[in-house]
């Protein structure tokens, strides 16, 4: 055994799980703070024991890798150098090296999907794989494409996903089941009979705030204003109704309808691309007014005003009604008037520091602007607060790096603050100190937030959550979309769950049914891990029949471990598995910078052996004759326009006996380019350079040609897969291109352009800037850059030796 049962005391529902799960693909729903990661750790600790081999512990973020490393060299006997994490941080080459020598592993998702597709780490000895907020567990997120591969390639695979929330819509849930393989979902509630004896009172009100009359006076204005660009939009059926109060999905799917018509050559309705941008601007501008204030929509409209590209925005802002909207924001800012939630929060806060001078508290709220207007309104009454943010950066508003976030929950943890502001950074998984009470600024639409959110506090002691609304706004219906989603979602889970336990044999969940002899019924401690610990005293005395089940310390990393089998007999069965890899079978070359696209872990899928390289020219290559260049359909208008695409057909061309390009995505409508102008280019590349384009819906069907096409080239034509380092010998005329090109701003077009023009190198670079002017597409700027190149004296570059 590697877990020091000597210093843990797991509750009867952690066993319970661990009993159910340590031999069948789970799903643990379980309410934060209720101890997840030790069930991890007790079916962690049965797998390695019984099985050698790896674990593998996966979470969305760095922070928390860390935090499941920590808590695993905490509790596990093993050598720290055997407990490591792994992020995109480190080198490749230490990563491999980490993978090696590791017994458990915490990592991010993308670094090991981007390990597993360059053939860096194998799957094959991870005996447990632990996926922290399962609910992640869609779409082409990493989580999907790494449990697929493990169930697949391990010798000895279990899944277990862990969540507190996996989302209300059943379909989601059912496609996280699918994802990773489930067999069967432990589900827990605040008031399941087990769990309820360490769930403490948590206190839920809702406040309601009235807005003022200046507040209502610049709604009706831009209200007004969005009825007039929803009109158009109804008249067309593009929209179901022209009422102010339509959902902005409604409009923002208006956007992909007339995008869709325009790609059929309707015309027309692109003019109407116009009214939807408003109306999904004015939409945001009504939001950020009823729920986070008018600091919050005069800093938006600031945004609008100065944004000289969208015409949308300058319409906007020109409106009458829009300039009368922003005198009353001016009026309002000169006679401090704000939202009635600020003033609201500041009571509350008040009140409980009055009550509880020590106390912790958390304000969630999902705008920045709004979290810092919080924390100076807060400084301004002489308490201490401070803003908790994402690492991305919003034009000025510098993010906060890995390092900050954790010293700012440290210091929070410490005291050193009383109230922590936090976007939604804050809300999921992150060890966030227990607080005693959470204040949401605004409600949240959904349920896997908001169960998030209140997860924050009563985990070890009574809390309070409150939330705040203004009547008659979005607030309102944010609030019940949120309980009602959240019903819907415990409801679809129990379901899905009965489903499961029909498909397994009713002997099997007899078994199952019968509660571990080992079930302990201590509270523990009150941090986030030692509430599971043994009170100090208790530690040392692990049983005898825990220590027989280890012949040989695992910190040497070696030896065997003991299983018992149902008849008793004790059998012995080494660490590490052997295992004999399969030969390869249909290789594909992809440049690393595809790795992003998605395309390379589908061709994995489809049994496709990736091998991951930095390619010169194409981004796959199925055969030394066929090289493919993948665009999507946004670069390949881009291209057009910046004159990059018929270099880079060249250069295809130069390189393969075969090249194929494809287009992935719709084409038209897309950008503001004229259908005729794409479809001129695709002919160009078609019949003057006799490269064939092929359309793809999207990147499944990319990986799909991709595969039939490598299929075609090694099995059916006994192709060999090399990747050519060599060049083609260069034509005289290539090189002379070649030469010309190295202009500064002179692309190939254009130095066949001038060396048709001047007839040779010299005189290209002997010419004046007037008689460089005189070829179509030099002016006046590039021919002074191309002579100032040409006769600048050369200075050798100080770190040239």
């Amino acid at each position: 055994m590697y877990l020091r049962r000597d210093l843990i005391e797991p509750r009867v529902y952690q066993e319970v799980i661990y009993a159910r799960c340590k031999e069948r693909n789970c799903l643990v729903v379980l309410p934060t703070g209720l101890g997840k990661t030790l069930i991890a750790m007790l079916i962690a600790d049965y797998r390695l024991s019984k099985y050698g081999g790896k674990v593998l512990f996966l979470a969305p973020t760095k922070p928390l890798a860390l935090q499941h490393a920590e808590s695993f060299r905490k509790l596990f006997d093993l050598p720290p150098e055997k407990i490591n994490v792994l992020t995109g941080e480190l080198s490749p080459e230490k990563r491999k090296r980490l993978w090696e020598e590791s017994v458990i592993i915490t990592a991010t998702p993308q670094t090991v999907e981007n390990d597993i597709l360059t053939g860096r780490v194998s799957l094959e000895d991870v005996v447990l794989l632990v996926v922290d907020e399962a609910h992640r567990a869609v779409g082409s997120y990493s989580y999907v494409f790494i449990a697929k591969e493990y169930l697949k390639t391990a010798r000895h695979p279990l899944v277990l996903g862990l969540t507190a929330s996996p989302g209300s819509d059943e379909e989601k849930i059912r496609e996280i089941v699918r994802n990773l393989g489930i067999e069967h979902i432990e589900v827990r509630t605040e008031s399941s009979p087990d769990v309820k004896p360490y769930v403490q009172r948590i206190a839920f009100e809702w406040v309601r705030v009235e807005l003022p009359g200046i507040y209502r006076e610049v709604r009706s204005l831009l209200r007004e204003i969005l009825k007039e660009s929803l009109k158009p939009l109804a008249q067309f059926k593009l929209v179901s109704t022209y009422s102010p109060d339509i959902s902005k999905r409604e409009v923002l799917q208006a956007g992909s309808k007339i995008n869709q018509e325009v790609a059929r050559g309707n015309y027309a309705v692109g003019r109407l691309r116009m009214h939807q941008a408003k109306a999904v601007k004015l939409l945001h501008a009504i939001e950020l007014l009823e729920t986070q204030g008018l600091t919050a929509l005069r800093a938006y409209l600031k945004k609008l005003r100065e944004d000289k590209r969208a015409k949308s925005s300058r319409e906007l802002m020109d409106d009458p009604r829009m300039r009368k909207v922003i005198y009353l924001l001016v009026q309002a800012k000169e006679s401090g008037i704000d939202h009635p939630k600020m003033e609201k929060l500041k009571e509350l806060v008040r009140e409980q520091l009055e009550r509880k001078p020590n106390s912790r508290i958390i304000v969630f709220t999902n705008y920045r602007d709004t979290g810092r207007k919080i924390v100076e309104e807060l400084r301004a009454m002489g308490i201490s607060a401070k803003r908790f943010i994402g690492q991305a950066s919003r034009g000025k508003d510098r993010g906060m790096s890995q390092k900050e976030q954790k010293e700012t929950l440290e210091r929070f943890s410490h005291g050193e603050f009383r109230v922590l502001v936090a976007t939604s950074v804050g809300e999921e998984g992150l060890d966030v100190p227990e607080v005693d009470l959470v204040v949401f600024y605004e409600p949240v639409p959904s349920a896997i937030r908001s169960i998030q959110r209140r997860g924050r506090t009563g985990r070890h002691r009574p809390g309070r959550v409150v939330v705040l609304m203004a009547k008659g706004t979005r607030d309102e219906a944010y609030y019940w979309s949120s309980r009602r989603k959240e019903k819907g979602m415990f409801a679809a889970i129990r379901k899905i769950a009965r489903e499961l336990e029909k498909e397994r044999p009713k002997e099997e969940a007899e078994i199952r049914k019968k509660a571990p002899e080992s079930a302990g019924m201590g509270r523990g401690k009150i941090t986030p891990l030692d509430a599971f610990l043994k009170p100090k005293g208790e530690e040392g005395k692990e049983s005898s029949k825990a220590r027989a089940g280890k012949e040989e310390s695992p910190k040497t990393g070696k030896g065997k471990a003991k299983a018992e089998n149902p008849s008793g007999e004790v059998k012995e069965l080494p660490v590490k598995p052997i295992f004999v890899r399969k030969p390869k079978g249909i290789v594909v070359y992809v440049d690393s910078r595809e790795l992003r696209s998605g395309v390379p872990k589908l061709l994995k899928e489809l049994g496709a052996e990736v091998e991951v390289r930095t390619l010169d020219v194409a981004d796959y290559v199925v055969s030394e004759e066929v090289g493919i260049e993948r665009k999507s359909a946004n670069d390949f208008i881009q291209s057009i326009i910046d004159g990059r695409l018929f270099d880079q057909v060249e250069r295809l061309k130069r390189a393969y006996e075969k090249p194929v390009i494809i287009i992935e995505g719709e084409l038209y409508g897309v950008r503001n380019v004229h259908p005729n102008a794409i479809r001129g280019a695709i002919a160009a590349v078609t019949l003057d350079w006799g490269v064939p384009i092929l359309f793809s819906s999207g990147k499944e069907e990319t990986a799909q040609f991709i595969y039939l096409m490598a299929k075609r080239e090694q099995e059916e034509r006994k192709k060999e897969v090399r990747l050519r380092s060599e060049k083609k010998a260069l034509t005289l005329a290539e090189r002379q291109r070649l030469i010309v090109e190295g202009l500064p701003n002179v692309s190939a077009t254009l130095a066949r352009r001038l060396l048709r023009h001047f007839g040779n190198v010299e005189r290209v670079f002997t010419a004046t800037e007037e008689e460089l002017k005189e070829v179509e597409g030099i002016g006046e700027k590039k021919a002074r850059e191309i002579r100032r190149i040409i006769t600048a004296p050369y200075v050798e570059d100080e770190d040239s030796e």
